[in-house]
């Protein structure tokens, strides 16, 4: 008899983001729990779609985030809670 072959099931790392204030803008964000090395380098990601918000791809930089928005970018989501 053959053993079944099973595919590793996909996780994506939840994270949940503690507001200090109003809002949080999406590449300090970004910079902040270190998904992007440089603050440069979160923009440049946003630039290029690899960043979503509330699943939809997002191309403002600046964006704010508010208690509520859900961030994904590869296999990381974070949750932005007040």
């Amino acid at each position: 008899m053959m053993a079944a072959i099973t595919k590793p099931e996909f996780r994506m790392a939840q994270h949940d983001f503690r507001l200090e204030g109003e809002y949080i803008e999406l590449n300090i964000l970004l910079k902040l729990l270190a998904l992007a090395p440089s603050g440069g380098a979160a923009k440049a990601m946003v630039a290029a779609g690899e960043v979503m918000v509330d699943g939809e791809v997002e191309t403002r930089k600046t964006r704010k985030l508010r208690a509520g928005n859900v961030v994904t970018v590869g296999a990381d989501e974070i949750r932005v809670v007040g």
